[in-house]
């Protein structure tokens, strides 16, 4: 069956060119990351590590200088959920008020009690750490570990974004091994990717080194690539032959109005709206109550099949990727009814209702 003409470009032009711009977007955005941000934060944490004691009277920003203090009061910090913190108010020997964020419940630190002494340890004017009597507690300014959020970011979405273009590139030179709009020998493909991309993501946290965090990641790259290769070819042969969908109609007693299109040159066609299935045949409407502005589809109106939605066809509505397609011809004119897969089944009832049914 030919499929109805449409000047519009074809949905296949337009998935790639939005799937181009989220890789290119992906890979920037990683790069950014993990040239800026992480190093930043990789030389913050080799600088503290490096850090000695301050020399008496000497409070530069690259030295550790300790002052004691009284812990005032402890406040729970409200919102975080994920993770427990607290803030610690203290009055420090030398007159001057502060306050810092420990991880954890106020109860896990005896020394935290209003009234006890600390020592707390700034490095370039923040508090690194609090020792309480017996237990050094690093409070949420503490350096260390820092890039370990920055390196996750930049491998997840890096790998997205180039897997992205991989799947893309290789699509666009193999896309005529199926014609389906959603195929699954492409979200195949895009699975394996966000899975890389979990990887990547979580390769960081256990590495002790953003190194050890690219190995992980990489080492992953040519299992998914086997995985999915694999699962590609086994799909490949589960949607080849004809892809007919079968759909038992159903007769409706009164009218159902639901969301649908009808797509060629015909007068009752529609890009958008609903369409109205009942007892006196198929119509389309812009009233979800199929009252107004209804366009009576023609008696000669002839299913002829049901089918996914194709890559050539031309750009309606997928309804969430639910979206199923009735081939119809009305004397010689190829039209097409879309609409939800649920859906469609009133459509056909609507469409050959037989003779005597009411």
């Amino acid at each position: 069956m030919t499929t109805p003409a449409t000047s519009r470009p074809p949905r296949t032009v337009v998935h790639l060119r939005a799937a181009v711009a989220i890789g290119v977007v992906c890979a920037l955005i990683s790069a950014f990351v993990l040239i800026v941000p992480l190093r930043g934060a990789l030389d913050d944490e080799r600088a503290f590590r490096a850090a000695v004691a301050c020399a008496p009277g000497d409070r530069g920003d690259d030295c550790l200088w300790t002052v004691t203090a009284r812990v005032e009061r402890t406040e729970r910090k409200k919102g975080g959920r994920r993770s427990a913190s607290f803030w610690l108010y203290l009055d420090q020997v030398d007159g001057k008020s502060s306050r810092t964020r420990l991880r954890g419940h106020e109860h896990e630190f005896p020394g935290a009690r209003p009234g006890g002494r600390v020592d707390v340890t700034y490095w370039r004017d923040q508090i690194r750490y609090v020792d309480f009597p017996g237990e050094r507690a690093y409070t949420t300014a503490d350096p260390r570990g820092d890039w370990r959020l920055f390196c996750a970011w930049g491998l997840g979405v890096g790998l997205y974004g180039l897997g992205f273009l991989v799947v893309t590139a290789w699509w666009r030179r193999r896309h005529h091994i199926s014609r389906r709009a959603y195929s699954w020998q492409y979200g195949t493909p895009l699975l394996g990717v966000v899975f890389l991309a979990g990887v990547g993501a979580l390769a960081p946290w256990p590495a002790g080194s953003p190194g050890e965090a690219f190995l992980v990641a990489g080492a992953a790259v040519p299992v998914v690539a086997a995985v999915c290769a694999v699962a590609v070819r086994v799909v490949r042969r589960g949607e080849s032959g004809d892809d007919t969908v079968a759909v038992t109609p159903a007769f409706p007693a009164e009218e159902r109005v639901f969301p649908g299109v009808i797509v060629g040159e015909v007068p009752y066609a529609r890009a958008d709206g609903m369409l109205a299935a009942g007892p006196t045949g198929l119509a389309t409407t812009p009233d979800p109550t199929g009252a107004a502005l209804r366009r009576e589809a023609s008696p000669a109106l002839t299913p002829v099949r049901a089918r996914p939605p194709y890559r050539t066809d031309p750009q309606f509505p997928d309804y969430g990727g639910k979206a199923l397609v009735l081939e119809c011809e009305d004397e010689g004119v190829p039209v097409l009814v879309v609409t939800q897969r649920k859906h469609m089944r009133w459509v056909l009832g609507a469409l050959r209702r037989p003779a005597g049914v009411p």
